[in-house]
Protein backbone atom coordinates (compact mmCIF):
# COMPACT_ATOMS: atom_id res chain seq x y z
CA UNK A 1 0.00 0.00 0.00
CA UNK A 2 2.86 2.40 0.78
CA UNK A 3 4.13 2.02 -2.79
CA UNK A 4 0.72 2.91 -4.25
CA UNK A 5 0.45 6.01 -2.03
CA UNK A 6 3.99 7.05 -2.91
CA UNK A 7 2.96 7.02 -6.58
CA UNK A 8 0.39 9.69 -5.65
CA UNK A 9 3.05 11.71 -3.83
CA UNK A 10 1.85 10.73 -0.33
CA UNK A 11 5.09 9.63 1.31
CA UNK A 12 5.15 10.84 4.92
CA UNK A 13 2.43 9.11 7.00
CA UNK A 14 3.98 6.72 9.51
CA UNK A 15 0.77 4.71 9.92
CA UNK A 16 -1.46 3.53 7.09
CA UNK A 17 -4.72 1.87 8.18
CA UNK A 18 -5.75 -0.28 5.20
CA UNK A 19 -9.25 -1.76 4.96
CA UNK A 20 -9.98 -1.77 8.67
CA UNK A 21 -13.18 -3.46 9.80
CA UNK A 22 -16.14 -1.42 11.03
CA UNK A 23 -15.27 -2.19 14.66
CA UNK A 24 -11.68 -1.03 14.26
CA UNK A 25 -12.74 2.16 12.51
CA UNK A 26 -15.24 2.97 15.28
CA UNK A 27 -12.48 2.48 17.85
CA UNK A 28 -10.12 4.76 15.92
CA UNK A 29 -12.78 7.47 15.46
CA UNK A 30 -13.51 7.51 19.18
CA UNK A 31 -9.81 7.34 20.12
CA UNK A 32 -9.04 10.35 17.94
CA UNK A 33 -12.05 12.33 19.22
CA UNK A 34 -13.60 12.55 15.75
CA UNK A 35 -16.97 11.15 16.77
CA UNK A 36 -18.96 9.78 19.71
CA UNK A 37 -20.89 6.61 20.39
CA UNK A 38 -24.61 6.87 20.98
CA UNK A 39 -26.28 4.92 23.76
CA UNK A 40 -27.18 2.12 21.35
CA UNK A 41 -23.84 1.96 19.53
CA UNK A 42 -24.16 4.13 16.42
CA UNK A 43 -21.30 6.54 15.72
CA UNK A 44 -22.28 10.23 15.80
CA UNK A 45 -20.24 12.71 13.75
CA UNK A 46 -20.63 16.44 13.18
CA UNK A 47 -19.80 17.87 9.75
CA UNK A 48 -19.50 21.49 10.86
CA UNK A 49 -20.24 24.26 8.37
CA UNK A 50 -21.14 21.98 5.48
CA UNK A 51 -24.20 19.88 6.33
CA UNK A 52 -24.98 19.00 2.72
CA UNK A 53 -23.42 18.88 -0.71
CA UNK A 54 -21.82 22.04 -2.05
CA UNK A 55 -22.78 22.07 -5.76
CA UNK A 56 -21.14 25.43 -6.46
CA UNK A 57 -17.81 23.97 -5.40
CA UNK A 58 -17.87 20.93 -7.70
CA UNK A 59 -15.82 21.07 -10.92
CA UNK A 60 -14.77 18.69 -13.70
CA UNK A 61 -11.48 19.02 -15.57
CA UNK A 62 -12.15 20.05 -19.16
CA UNK A 63 -9.71 18.25 -21.44
CA UNK A 64 -9.51 16.54 -24.80
CA UNK A 65 -11.92 13.79 -23.79
CA UNK A 66 -14.47 15.66 -21.70
CA UNK A 67 -14.65 18.85 -23.79
CA UNK A 68 -17.24 17.37 -26.15
CA UNK A 69 -18.80 14.68 -23.94
CA UNK A 70 -19.72 16.57 -20.75
CA UNK A 71 -22.82 18.79 -20.83
CA UNK A 72 -21.21 21.96 -19.49
CA UNK A 73 -23.30 24.50 -17.60
CA UNK A 74 -24.49 25.30 -14.09
CA UNK A 75 -24.31 21.66 -13.00
CA UNK A 76 -21.11 20.60 -14.75
CA UNK A 77 -18.63 23.41 -14.21
CA UNK A 78 -15.28 23.23 -16.03
CA UNK A 79 -11.80 23.87 -14.66
CA UNK A 80 -8.46 23.69 -16.41
CA UNK A 81 -6.04 20.85 -15.77
CA UNK A 82 -3.43 23.18 -14.26
CA UNK A 83 -5.94 24.35 -11.62
CA UNK A 84 -6.56 20.72 -10.69
CA UNK A 85 -2.83 19.98 -10.59
CA UNK A 86 -2.13 22.88 -8.21
CA UNK A 87 -4.86 21.73 -5.81
CA UNK A 88 -3.63 18.15 -6.11
CA UNK A 89 -0.17 19.34 -5.12
CA UNK A 90 -1.67 21.29 -2.21
CA UNK A 91 -3.76 18.30 -1.08
CA UNK A 92 -0.83 15.87 -1.26
CA UNK A 93 1.39 18.33 0.63
CA UNK A 94 -1.27 18.53 3.32
CA UNK A 95 -1.45 14.72 3.57
CA UNK A 96 2.31 14.63 4.02
CA UNK A 97 1.80 16.50 7.30
CA UNK A 98 -0.56 13.79 8.60
CA UNK A 99 0.95 11.07 10.83
CA UNK A 100 -1.70 8.48 9.96
CA UNK A 101 -4.22 7.92 7.17
CA UNK A 102 -7.05 5.52 6.40
CA UNK A 103 -7.46 3.71 3.09
CA UNK A 104 -10.51 1.70 2.01
CA UNK A 105 -10.46 -0.36 -1.19
CA UNK A 106 -13.92 -1.22 -2.46
CA UNK A 107 -16.14 -1.35 -5.53
CA UNK A 108 -18.84 0.85 -7.00
CA UNK A 109 -21.25 -1.65 -8.53
CA UNK A 110 -22.38 -5.17 -7.61
CA UNK A 111 -22.10 -6.46 -11.21
CA UNK A 112 -18.54 -7.81 -11.73
CA UNK A 113 -18.67 -6.86 -15.41
CA UNK A 114 -19.32 -3.17 -14.81
CA UNK A 115 -18.11 -2.47 -11.28
CA UNK A 116 -15.51 0.23 -10.73
CA UNK A 117 -12.64 -0.51 -8.30
CA UNK A 118 -12.39 2.53 -6.03
CA UNK A 119 -9.77 3.54 -3.47
CA UNK A 120 -10.87 6.02 -0.80
CA UNK A 121 -8.15 7.88 1.13
CA UNK A 122 -9.23 9.67 4.32
CA UNK A 123 -7.57 11.43 7.22
CA UNK A 124 -10.57 10.66 9.47
CA UNK A 125 -11.58 7.18 10.57
CA UNK A 126 -15.29 8.02 10.54
CA UNK A 127 -15.16 9.09 6.89
CA UNK A 128 -13.41 5.80 6.10
CA UNK A 129 -16.22 3.94 7.91
CA UNK A 130 -18.73 5.90 5.83
CA UNK A 131 -16.94 4.77 2.65
CA UNK A 132 -16.89 1.18 3.93
CA UNK A 133 -20.63 1.35 4.57
CA UNK A 134 -21.58 2.96 1.28
CA UNK A 135 -19.48 1.10 -1.28
CA UNK A 136 -19.41 -2.60 -2.07
CA UNK A 137 -17.10 -4.28 0.41
CA UNK A 138 -14.53 -6.78 -0.86
CA UNK A 139 -13.04 -9.96 0.53
CA UNK A 140 -9.46 -9.96 1.77
CA UNK A 141 -8.50 -12.35 -1.03
CA UNK A 142 -9.64 -9.74 -3.57
CA UNK A 143 -7.15 -7.22 -2.18
CA UNK A 144 -4.31 -9.02 -3.91
CA UNK A 145 -3.73 -7.26 -7.19
CA UNK A 146 -6.44 -4.67 -6.48
CA UNK A 147 -6.01 -1.87 -9.00
CA UNK A 148 -8.22 1.18 -8.45
CA UNK A 149 -10.07 2.50 -11.46
CA UNK A 150 -10.61 5.75 -9.54
CA UNK A 151 -9.11 7.18 -6.37
CA UNK A 152 -10.72 9.68 -4.00
CA UNK A 153 -8.44 11.81 -1.83
CA UNK A 154 -10.50 13.43 0.90
CA UNK A 155 -8.89 16.21 2.94
CA UNK A 156 -11.75 17.86 4.88
CA UNK A 157 -9.49 20.14 6.92
CA UNK A 158 -7.43 21.31 3.96
CA UNK A 159 -9.07 24.49 2.74
CA UNK A 160 -8.63 26.07 -0.67
CA UNK A 161 -7.91 29.78 -1.05
CA UNK A 162 -10.99 30.40 -3.17
CA UNK A 163 -10.35 32.39 -6.35
CA UNK A 164 -6.63 32.34 -5.68
CA UNK A 165 -6.76 28.56 -6.17
CA UNK A 166 -9.17 28.84 -9.11
CA UNK A 167 -12.27 27.71 -7.17
CA UNK A 168 -15.20 29.41 -5.44
CA UNK A 169 -14.53 28.92 -1.74
CA UNK A 170 -12.54 26.93 0.78
CA UNK A 171 -14.40 23.78 -0.28
CA UNK A 172 -13.56 21.91 -3.48
CA UNK A 173 -14.82 18.75 -5.19
CA UNK A 174 -12.78 18.14 -8.34
CA UNK A 175 -13.09 15.27 -10.83
CA UNK A 176 -10.31 14.44 -13.28
CA UNK A 177 -11.20 11.63 -15.69
CA UNK A 178 -7.78 11.59 -17.35
CA UNK A 179 -5.99 11.05 -14.03
CA UNK A 180 -8.84 8.96 -12.54
CA UNK A 181 -8.79 11.12 -9.45
CA UNK A 182 -11.33 12.91 -7.25
CA UNK A 183 -10.12 15.60 -4.85
CA UNK A 184 -12.37 16.69 -1.99
CA UNK A 185 -11.27 19.33 0.49
CA UNK A 186 -12.59 21.93 2.87
CA UNK A 187 -15.81 20.03 3.70
CA UNK A 188 -16.51 17.25 6.19
CA UNK A 189 -19.87 16.33 4.65
CA UNK A 190 -19.43 12.63 3.84
CA UNK A 191 -22.04 12.60 1.07
CA UNK A 192 -19.52 14.28 -1.25
CA UNK A 193 -17.51 11.03 -1.28
CA UNK A 194 -20.30 8.81 -2.55
CA UNK A 195 -21.87 11.34 -4.90
CA UNK A 196 -18.56 12.11 -6.61
CA UNK A 197 -18.15 8.44 -7.52
CA UNK A 198 -21.83 8.29 -8.56
CA UNK A 199 -21.08 11.11 -11.01
CA UNK A 200 -18.06 9.19 -12.30
CA UNK A 201 -20.20 6.10 -12.89
CA UNK A 202 -22.82 8.24 -14.63
CA UNK A 203 -20.15 9.43 -17.04
CA UNK A 204 -18.44 6.09 -17.72
CA UNK A 205 -21.33 3.64 -18.03
CA UNK A 206 -23.31 5.04 -21.00
CA UNK A 207 -20.29 4.29 -23.20
CA UNK A 208 -20.69 0.63 -22.21
CA UNK A 209 -24.39 0.53 -23.02
CA UNK A 210 -25.39 0.72 -19.35
CA UNK A 211 -27.95 3.24 -18.08
CA UNK A 212 -26.87 4.77 -14.74
CA UNK A 213 -29.85 5.81 -12.64
CA UNK A 214 -30.65 7.85 -9.54
CA UNK A 215 -33.41 5.55 -8.34
CA UNK A 216 -34.37 2.84 -5.89
CA UNK A 217 -35.09 -0.73 -6.92
CA UNK A 218 -36.74 -3.82 -5.49
CA UNK A 219 -37.55 -7.33 -6.62
CA UNK A 220 -40.55 -9.63 -6.10
CA UNK A 221 -40.68 -13.30 -5.25
CA UNK A 222 -40.98 -14.18 -8.95
CA UNK A 223 -37.83 -12.25 -9.83
CA UNK A 224 -39.73 -9.24 -11.19
CA UNK A 225 -37.63 -6.17 -10.48
CA UNK A 226 -38.97 -2.61 -10.52
CA UNK A 227 -37.39 0.84 -10.58
CA UNK A 228 -38.54 3.91 -8.65
CA UNK A 229 -37.42 7.38 -9.71
CA UNK A 230 -38.39 10.45 -7.71
CA UNK A 231 -37.10 13.61 -6.11
CA UNK A 232 -37.07 14.20 -2.36
CA UNK A 233 -40.53 14.02 -0.77
CA UNK A 234 -42.18 11.96 -3.51
CA UNK A 235 -42.21 8.69 -1.56
CA UNK A 236 -39.36 6.86 -3.31
CA UNK A 237 -37.91 5.30 -0.16
CA UNK A 238 -41.28 4.51 1.39
CA UNK A 239 -42.80 2.90 -1.70
CA UNK A 240 -39.74 0.88 -2.68
CA UNK A 241 -39.52 -0.50 0.88
CA UNK A 242 -42.13 -3.22 0.56
CA UNK A 243 -42.25 -6.14 3.03
CA UNK A 244 -43.28 -8.44 0.17
CA UNK A 245 -40.36 -7.45 -2.08
CA UNK A 246 -36.59 -7.45 -1.47
CA UNK A 247 -34.69 -4.16 -1.63
CA UNK A 248 -31.94 -4.16 -4.27
CA UNK A 249 -30.89 -0.62 -3.35
CA UNK A 250 -32.32 2.74 -2.35
CA UNK A 251 -30.39 5.30 -4.39
CA UNK A 252 -28.04 4.45 -7.28
CA UNK A 253 -28.27 1.69 -9.90
CA UNK A 254 -27.19 0.61 -13.36
CA UNK A 255 -29.33 -1.12 -15.99
CA UNK A 256 -27.34 -3.38 -18.30
CA UNK A 257 -28.49 -6.02 -20.79
CA UNK A 258 -28.39 -8.53 -17.91
CA UNK A 259 -30.61 -6.44 -15.63
CA UNK A 260 -30.37 -4.04 -12.70
CA UNK A 261 -27.44 -3.76 -10.28
CA UNK A 262 -26.85 -1.60 -7.24
CA UNK A 263 -23.88 0.77 -7.25
CA UNK A 264 -23.66 0.69 -3.47
CA UNK A 265 -23.26 -1.66 -0.54
CA UNK A 266 -25.18 0.54 1.85
CA UNK A 267 -27.83 3.20 2.36
CA UNK A 268 -27.60 6.92 3.17
CA UNK A 269 -30.99 7.73 4.64
CA UNK A 270 -32.33 11.07 5.73
CA UNK A 271 -33.44 10.62 9.36
CA UNK A 272 -34.96 13.93 10.46
CA UNK A 273 -38.26 13.19 12.23
CA UNK A 274 -37.84 9.48 11.50
CA UNK A 275 -40.29 7.40 13.51
CA UNK A 276 -40.26 3.77 14.59
CA UNK A 277 -43.91 3.44 13.57
CA UNK A 278 -43.70 4.84 10.03
CA UNK A 279 -40.34 3.38 8.96
CA UNK A 280 -39.32 0.73 11.51
CA UNK A 281 -36.54 -0.85 9.44
CA UNK A 282 -34.67 2.41 8.85
CA UNK A 283 -35.33 3.59 12.41
CA UNK A 284 -33.73 0.43 13.78
CA UNK A 285 -30.50 1.14 11.89
CA UNK A 286 -30.04 4.38 13.85
CA UNK A 287 -29.50 2.23 16.94
CA UNK A 288 -27.05 -0.27 15.43
CA UNK A 289 -23.29 -0.54 15.86
CA UNK A 290 -21.60 0.31 12.55
CA UNK A 291 -24.10 3.00 11.54
CA UNK A 292 -22.74 6.52 11.09
CA UNK A 293 -25.09 9.32 12.13
CA UNK A 294 -24.33 12.73 10.63
CA UNK A 295 -25.33 15.87 12.54
CA UNK A 296 -27.86 14.05 14.71
CA UNK A 297 -28.38 15.84 18.02
CA UNK A 298 -27.77 13.77 21.16
CA UNK A 299 -27.72 14.17 24.94
CA UNK A 300 -24.07 14.37 25.99
CA UNK A 301 -24.80 12.72 29.34
CA UNK A 302 -27.14 9.87 28.37
CA UNK A 303 -25.98 9.57 24.73
CA UNK A 304 -29.63 9.34 23.65
CA UNK A 305 -30.17 10.60 20.09
CA UNK A 306 -33.00 12.97 19.15
CA UNK A 307 -34.09 12.45 15.56
CA UNK A 308 -36.70 15.23 15.82
CA UNK A 309 -34.10 17.93 16.52
CA UNK A 310 -33.11 19.76 13.34
CA UNK A 311 -31.14 22.51 15.06
CA UNK A 312 -27.89 21.50 13.34
CA UNK A 313 -29.54 20.79 9.99
CA UNK A 314 -32.70 19.32 8.52
CA UNK A 315 -30.40 17.10 6.47
CA UNK A 316 -29.52 14.66 9.25
CA UNK A 317 -28.31 11.36 7.81
CA UNK A 318 -27.61 7.72 8.66
CA UNK A 319 -25.08 5.67 6.71
CA UNK A 320 -25.32 1.89 7.18
CA UNK A 321 -24.61 -1.35 5.30
CA UNK A 322 -27.58 -2.52 3.26
CA UNK A 323 -27.67 -5.80 5.19
CA UNK A 324 -28.95 -3.81 8.19
CA UNK A 325 -32.30 -3.79 6.31
CA UNK A 326 -34.06 -7.16 6.91
CA UNK A 327 -35.44 -7.78 3.39
CA UNK A 328 -32.39 -6.73 1.35
CA UNK A 329 -31.41 -8.59 -1.82
CA UNK A 330 -27.98 -10.16 -1.00
CA UNK A 331 -26.76 -10.14 -4.60
CA UNK A 332 -27.51 -6.46 -5.08
CA UNK A 333 -28.86 -7.41 -8.50
CA UNK A 334 -32.11 -8.13 -10.29
CA UNK A 335 -33.33 -9.06 -13.76
CA UNK A 336 -34.53 -6.61 -16.39
CA UNK A 337 -37.38 -4.58 -14.89
CA UNK A 338 -40.87 -4.94 -16.29
CA UNK A 339 -42.09 -1.78 -14.54
CA UNK A 340 -40.47 1.64 -14.22
CA UNK A 341 -42.18 4.11 -11.89
CA UNK A 342 -41.72 7.88 -11.99
CA UNK A 343 -42.90 9.37 -8.69
CA UNK A 344 -44.07 12.95 -8.42
CA UNK A 345 -45.70 14.85 -5.60
CA UNK A 346 -47.86 17.30 -7.55
CA UNK A 347 -48.92 19.99 -5.09
CA UNK A 348 -50.86 21.69 -7.92
CA UNK A 349 -53.37 18.82 -7.84
CA UNK A 350 -53.30 18.46 -11.64
CA UNK A 351 -51.66 15.14 -12.49
CA UNK A 352 -53.73 11.93 -12.33
CA UNK A 353 -52.96 9.41 -9.57
CA UNK A 354 -51.48 6.90 -12.04
CA UNK A 355 -50.76 7.21 -15.76
CA UNK A 356 -49.13 5.02 -18.38
CA UNK A 357 -46.46 6.64 -20.57
CA UNK A 358 -45.42 5.87 -24.14
CA UNK A 359 -41.65 5.48 -24.75
CA UNK A 360 -41.50 9.08 -26.02
CA UNK A 361 -43.49 10.38 -23.05
CA UNK A 362 -41.24 8.37 -20.74
CA UNK A 363 -38.19 10.14 -22.17
CA UNK A 364 -39.86 13.54 -21.87
CA UNK A 365 -40.86 13.06 -18.23
CA UNK A 366 -37.54 11.41 -17.38
CA UNK A 367 -35.68 14.44 -18.68
CA UNK A 368 -38.12 16.79 -16.94
CA UNK A 369 -37.83 15.10 -13.52
CA UNK A 370 -40.81 16.97 -12.09
CA UNK A 371 -42.28 17.39 -8.66
CA UNK A 372 -43.99 20.33 -6.94
CA UNK A 373 -43.31 21.43 -3.41
CA UNK A 374 -44.94 23.79 -0.98
CA UNK A 375 -42.73 26.73 -0.04
CA UNK A 376 -43.07 26.33 3.72
CA UNK A 377 -39.81 28.02 4.66
CA UNK A 378 -41.14 31.55 4.21
CA UNK A 379 -43.99 32.89 6.31
CA UNK A 380 -47.25 33.35 4.41
CA UNK A 381 -46.07 31.55 1.27
CA UNK A 382 -48.42 28.66 0.52
CA UNK A 383 -48.37 28.52 -3.27
CA UNK A 384 -46.90 25.33 -4.75
CA UNK A 385 -43.68 25.73 -6.69
CA UNK A 386 -42.56 23.46 -9.53
CA UNK A 387 -39.21 21.68 -9.22
CA UNK A 388 -37.47 20.06 -12.19
CA UNK A 389 -34.32 17.96 -11.97
CA UNK A 390 -33.22 16.25 -15.19
CA UNK A 391 -33.19 12.44 -14.99
CA UNK A 392 -34.36 12.82 -11.38
CA UNK A 393 -30.75 13.59 -10.45
CA UNK A 394 -29.40 16.56 -12.41
CA UNK A 395 -26.49 17.34 -10.03
CA UNK A 396 -24.91 13.96 -10.76
CA UNK A 397 -25.37 13.66 -14.53
CA UNK A 398 -22.25 14.75 -16.47
CA UNK A 399 -23.67 14.04 -19.94
CA UNK A 400 -26.60 15.65 -21.73
CA UNK A 401 -29.90 14.33 -20.29
CA UNK A 402 -30.84 13.19 -23.79
CA UNK A 403 -28.05 10.58 -23.63
CA UNK A 404 -29.62 8.96 -20.58
CA UNK A 405 -33.14 9.31 -21.96
CA UNK A 406 -32.23 7.49 -25.19
CA UNK A 407 -30.66 4.68 -23.20
CA UNK A 408 -33.81 4.45 -21.09
CA UNK A 409 -35.99 4.22 -24.19
CA UNK A 410 -33.80 1.45 -25.61
CA UNK A 411 -34.03 -0.54 -22.38
CA UNK A 412 -37.80 -0.06 -22.15
CA UNK A 413 -38.38 -1.17 -25.73
CA UNK A 414 -35.99 -4.11 -25.62
CA UNK A 415 -37.51 -5.53 -22.44
CA UNK A 416 -41.15 -4.59 -23.01
CA UNK A 417 -41.21 -2.61 -19.77
CA UNK A 418 -44.07 -0.30 -18.83
CA UNK A 419 -43.46 3.20 -17.51
CA UNK A 420 -45.86 4.62 -14.95
CA UNK A 421 -46.23 8.17 -13.65
CA UNK A 422 -47.47 7.90 -10.06
CA UNK A 423 -48.67 11.08 -8.36
CA UNK A 424 -48.32 11.01 -4.58
CA UNK A 425 -49.41 14.65 -4.27
CA UNK A 426 -52.78 16.37 -4.08
CA UNK A 427 -56.24 15.65 -5.47
CA UNK A 428 -59.49 17.61 -5.37
CA UNK A 429 -57.61 20.91 -5.58
CA UNK A 430 -54.11 22.23 -5.11
CA UNK A 431 -52.34 22.40 -1.77
CA UNK A 432 -54.53 24.28 0.71
CA UNK A 433 -57.75 23.24 -1.05
CA UNK A 434 -57.49 19.57 -1.91
CA UNK A 435 -56.11 16.65 0.07
CA UNK A 436 -52.93 14.64 -0.23
CA UNK A 437 -53.28 11.17 -1.73
CA UNK A 438 -53.75 8.53 0.95
CA UNK A 439 -50.75 6.24 1.15
CA UNK A 440 -53.01 3.17 1.14
CA UNK A 441 -54.49 4.29 -2.20
CA UNK A 442 -51.05 5.01 -3.67
CA UNK A 443 -49.80 1.62 -2.48
CA UNK A 444 -52.87 -0.07 -3.99
CA UNK A 445 -52.26 1.60 -7.37
CA UNK A 446 -48.58 0.70 -7.29
CA UNK A 447 -49.31 -2.92 -6.44
CA UNK A 448 -51.94 -3.09 -9.18
CA UNK A 449 -49.40 -1.81 -11.71
CA UNK A 450 -46.64 -4.21 -10.59
CA UNK A 451 -49.02 -7.20 -10.48
CA UNK A 452 -50.55 -6.55 -13.91
CA UNK A 453 -53.99 -5.72 -12.53
CA UNK A 454 -54.15 -2.51 -14.61
CA UNK A 455 -53.50 -4.30 -17.90
CA UNK A 456 -57.21 -4.50 -18.70
CA UNK A 457 -58.32 -1.34 -16.89
CA UNK A 458 -60.03 1.55 -18.68
CA UNK A 459 -57.69 4.43 -19.50
CA UNK A 460 -58.53 8.01 -20.48
CA UNK A 461 -56.39 10.56 -22.31
CA UNK A 462 -55.41 13.67 -20.36
CA UNK A 463 -56.48 16.79 -22.30
CA UNK A 464 -53.30 18.76 -21.56
CA UNK A 465 -50.52 16.24 -20.95
CA UNK A 466 -51.66 13.70 -23.54
CA UNK A 467 -50.83 10.55 -21.59
CA UNK A 468 -53.33 7.83 -20.70
CA UNK A 469 -54.42 7.59 -17.06
CA UNK A 470 -56.22 4.77 -15.29
CA UNK A 471 -59.92 5.46 -14.72
CA UNK A 472 -60.28 2.72 -12.13
CA UNK A 473 -58.14 0.59 -9.83
CA UNK A 474 -58.90 -2.20 -7.35
CA UNK A 475 -59.25 -0.96 -3.74
CA UNK A 476 -59.27 2.71 -4.80
CA UNK A 477 -62.47 4.82 -4.88
CA UNK A 478 -63.47 5.82 -8.41
CA UNK A 479 -63.68 9.52 -7.51
CA UNK A 480 -59.97 9.52 -6.67
CA UNK A 481 -58.85 8.34 -10.10
CA UNK A 482 -59.96 11.27 -12.28
CA UNK A 483 -58.13 14.49 -11.35
CA UNK A 484 -60.56 16.89 -13.03
CA UNK A 485 -63.64 15.21 -11.60
CA UNK A 486 -62.15 15.39 -8.10
CA UNK A 487 -62.14 19.21 -8.32
CA UNK A 488 -65.41 20.97 -7.48
CA UNK A 489 -64.39 23.90 -9.71
CA UNK A 490 -63.72 22.36 -13.14
CA UNK A 491 -62.72 25.66 -14.74
CA UNK A 492 -60.14 26.20 -12.01
CA UNK A 493 -58.71 22.75 -12.73
CA UNK A 494 -58.46 23.47 -16.46
CA UNK A 495 -56.63 26.72 -15.79
CA UNK A 496 -54.22 25.10 -13.35
CA UNK A 497 -53.54 22.23 -15.77
CA UNK A 498 -52.68 24.69 -18.56
CA UNK A 499 -50.43 26.62 -16.16
CA UNK A 500 -48.53 23.47 -15.18
CA UNK A 501 -48.23 22.45 -18.82
CA UNK A 502 -46.61 25.79 -19.62
CA UNK A 503 -44.11 25.31 -16.78
CA UNK A 504 -43.15 21.97 -18.32
CA UNK A 505 -42.71 23.45 -21.79
CA UNK A 506 -40.65 26.36 -20.53
CA UNK A 507 -38.34 24.05 -18.56
CA UNK A 508 -37.88 21.65 -21.48
CA UNK A 509 -36.58 24.32 -23.87
CA UNK A 510 -33.04 23.88 -22.49
CA UNK A 511 -33.01 20.22 -23.58
CA UNK A 512 -34.56 20.48 -27.05
CA UNK A 513 -31.28 20.51 -28.96
CA UNK A 514 -30.36 17.10 -27.57
CA UNK A 515 -33.57 15.14 -28.19
CA UNK A 516 -35.64 13.96 -31.16
CA UNK A 517 -38.73 15.77 -32.40
CA UNK A 518 -40.85 12.85 -31.17
CA UNK A 519 -39.62 13.36 -27.61
CA UNK A 520 -39.92 17.13 -27.87
CA UNK A 521 -43.56 16.74 -28.89
CA UNK A 522 -44.38 14.20 -26.18
CA UNK A 523 -44.99 16.85 -23.55
CA UNK A 524 -48.09 18.92 -22.77
CA UNK A 525 -49.69 20.49 -25.84
CA UNK A 526 -51.89 23.21 -24.42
Amino acid sequence: MKTELTALGITNPSTIHHNLTAGRLVEEAVRKGEAHLSRHGALIANTGKYTGRSPNDKFTVKDGETADTVWWGKVNRPIEADVFDKLLEKTVAYYNTRPEIFVQDCYAGTDPEFRLPVRIINECAWHNLFARNMFVRIDDKELEGFNPGFTVIHAPFNEAAGAEDGVNSEAYVLVNFAKKLVLIGGTKYAGEIKKSIFSVMNYLLPGKGVLPMHCSSNIGKDGDSALFFGLSGTGKTTLSADPHRNLIGDDEHGWSDAGVFNFEGGCYAKVINLSAEAEPEIYKTTQMFGTVLENVVYDERTREINLDDGSLTENTRASYPIEFIPNFEPSGRGGNPKNVVFLTCDAFGVLPPISKLTPEQAQYHFISGYTAKVAGTERGVKEPSATFSACFGAPFMPRHPGVYARLLAEKLQKNGATTWLLNTGWAGGEYGVGERMKIKHTRAMLNAALEGKLDNAEFKKHPVFGFEYAASCPDVPAEVMDPRESWSDKAAYDAKAKHLGELFRENFKQFEDGVSDAVKNAGPQG
